[in-house]
């Protein structure tokens, strides 16, 4: 296990370059949830400590955007290489803080540098345009701009390739940062401060604060300094955040809650789509916004594939992150637990079976068994409502349309996956199914080089891909007359 004399188990807030506490010297402890323990504690920051952040930012902006794309670019590669040559340690770290086996912690951190390094050589491609005139005497020119002080909120089931989704398109912009990283895994988002300091990011540009959630959001929000808020969370955070900076007009960017559905059909390869619902419903104990919320298995496979997935779920190994060979490990606390409980109670009164797990795991804590649950209903919670645990409902359906009806039932539209063997199926689905991300034949896709972003109640905007930039950008017109010709 780290010690707290640890490089990157930072308790302080990083704010213009130094580590501070809370003004009032308030803490916050952080704990282990495969232990229960405590493993330190954080500044309670607030509002007082944000706008100092902020107000640092703005100082540091108007240095750092004079900075060349390629001075950037170098300053983010160094970036991506002090995140490269930690990997284990920060690994480790957020093992300690989330719960996540050590194998799927090493693969966000690797995802943490690629994106760092992808935005590196992005913003050198922020290319403006030469427009062809009306005017003969006139030219016409379209430039690029970083939009100013950035305030990020990011989630506990990702805190560290959250925050590189964020920090990374910004700072190769031109923008500078104040950051917001969740109380649950805060050592994540304050290591980005020590990573910052080693590759040699000038003080201020990367600032974060931790503490009380309404404060520190709202002075992001309400600050006319901040030009653009980035979240990551729930879809209710996410609306309150869009209505406290539209007093300001910032723009927003926004990856919000999701239902991903997950539908088989009677062409599908089976123990493909066995292989693929594992991989994207159990991934970090099911608690992902892109995680399979509902399962659609056309009549024809339905009994094949729930007997494999049930086999494949009583195969996963449940413990600590920590621990050679785990592949789930706890749920994030307690109430996280009590939800995926009223969820199966709820199921299983209206007709639905427990046909694997169903129950706390032996092993105590928030640790909860991987669940199957067979002949689940429209008429399900869980039909609307994101599970973020390792449950799978399997519904049932007859023909493709109500397949594709059914996984479009709901207000999110953020990720989805189906298998098939039939060419004129798949761009059937594809271009019938609402969702911003869809994975034909593969559960797991999320990659930098593709923009990652939702439609509906899911989100605005774009992470990742030569998409992921722009929100970081304003687009400026230059007309230049009178030039005699």
């Amino acid at each position: 296990m780290l010690q707290k004399t640890s490089q990157f188990l930072r308790e302080a807030n990083y704010i213009d370059g130094a580590w501070v506490g809370a003004d009032s010297g308030a803490t916050v402890e952080v704990t282990n949830p495969a232990a229960g323990q405590t493993i330190g504690t954080i500044p309670k920051g607030g509002r007082t400590e944000t706008r100092r952040a902020i107000e640092a930012a703005d100082k540091a902006f108007h240095s750092w955007k004079k900075t060349s794309a390629n001075e950037r670019a170098v300053l983010l590669r160094k970036l991506h290489d002090a995140i490269m040559d930690n990997q284990d340690a920060l690994a480790e770290l957020l093992v300690l803080e989330q719960g996540k086996p050590l194998a799927e912690a090493k693969g966000e951190v690797g995802m943490s540098a690629a994106y760092v390094l992808w935005f590196a050589e992005e913003g050198r491609r922020a290319y403006g345009d030469l427009v062809p005139s009306p005017w003969a005497d006139r030219r016409i020119m379209v430039t690029k701009e970083p939009v100013g002080v950035i305030g990020a909120i990011t989630p506990w089931n990702f805190p560290s390739s959250m925050l590189a989704r964020k920090i990374g398109p910004a700072l190769a912009a031109g923008c500078t940062t104040v950051a917001k990283p969740a109380t649950q895994t805060p050592y994540s988002g304050l290591a980005w401060g020590v990573l910052a300091e080693e590759a040699g990011i000038p003080k201020g540009v990367v600032n974060i604060v931790t503490g009380s959630a309404s404060e520190i959001g709202d002075e992001l929000c309400e600050n006319p300094l901040v030009r653009k808020i980035t979240f990551t969370g729930s879809t209710e955070i996410g609306k309150m955040l869009i209505k406290k900076s539209a007093d300001t007009v910032k723009k927003v960017s926004m990856e919000l809650g999701g239902n991903a559905p997950f539908l088989v059909f009677d062409d599908a390869d089976v123990d493909r789509a066995v292989q693929g619902a594992v991989a994207a419903k159990y991934r970090n104990s099911g608690q992902t916004c892109v995680c399979t919320n509902r399962f659609f298995v056309q009549e024809g496979v339905y009994d094949q594939f729930v007997e494999k997935l049930i086999q494949a779920t009583n195969e996963l190994k449940v413990g600590s992150g920590l621990e050679d060979g785990t592949q789930q490990g706890p749920l994030i606390d307690q109430s996280a637990v009590e939800k995926v409980e009223e969820l199966i109670a709820d199921a299983t009164s209206k007709g639905a079976k427990v046909v694997a797990g169903g129950n706390r795991h032996a092993l105590g804590g928030t640790f909860f068994e991987p669940t199957v649950i067979s002949d689940a209903s429209p008429d399900m919670r869980f039909m609307q409502e994101e599970i973020f645990g390792p449950v799978s409902p399997i519904f049932r359906f007859k023909e493709e349309d109500e397949g594709v009806a059914l996984a479009n039932d709901t207000i999110f539209g953020l990720a989805c996956y189906f298998y098939t063997g039939d060419l004129g199926r798949t761009f059937r689905v594809m271009e019938g199914l609402r969702y911003g991300l869809i994975g034909v034949n593969e559960g797991i896709i999320t990659t930098v080089e593709a923009p990652f972003g939702g439609l509906k109640e899911s989100g605005l905007g774009k992470e990742g891909g030569h998409q992921g930039i722009e929100d970081y950008l304003d687009t400026k017109y230059v007309c230049i007359g009178g030039l005699g010709l």
